[in-house]
């Protein structure tokens, strides 16, 4: 990997860092210098394209205090990938909730163009009590 290579992979880790952090600060203006306007989406069955979808992800009703734990990140030139923990507290009954997740973004000029990803919903369901805790067999 050449320094250039090396610096633009690792400017682009710390972009990925940052947007993380909006979701424990809310600060979803942050969004403007970190996520491209018409930024492409792909997840949960969701294939759209525009800024609001992470904004949409940062003020889910119900759930504040979240605080983000990244467990793996690995950055190579326009592309990070990160398996992350975030832990919100449940408003309604005051308690932790965990989710657990894998999201590979793509990036130009220090902005997220694109991203992929998984989050573990039924999990943060489960600890909620909105869904049962095993699926019962057909």
């Amino acid at each position: 990997m050449s320094d250039s290579t090396e610096a633009v992979s690792k400017r682009n880790a710390e972009v990925v860092r940052r947007y993380l952090r909006v979701f424990e600060t809310k600060e979803v203006a942050e969004f403007q210098e970190l996520v491209a306007e018409d930024v492409l989406v792909h997840g949960a069955g969701i294939h759209g394209q525009g800024r609001h979808y992470p904004e949409g992800a940062v003020l889910t009703p119900g759930l504040s205090d979240c605080r983000v734990q990244v467990d793996d990140l690995f950055s190579a030139g326009d592309r990070v990938t990160v398996a992350f923990t975030l832990t919100y507290t449940h408003d309604r009954s005051g308690r932790d909730l965990t989710m657990t997740g894998v999201k590979s973004y793509r990036l130009r000029e220090g902005r997220i163009v694109e991203f992929w990803g998984e989050t573990d919903l039924y999990g943060l369901l489960r600890q909620a009590g909105l869904v049962p805790e095993q699926i019962p067999p057909l």
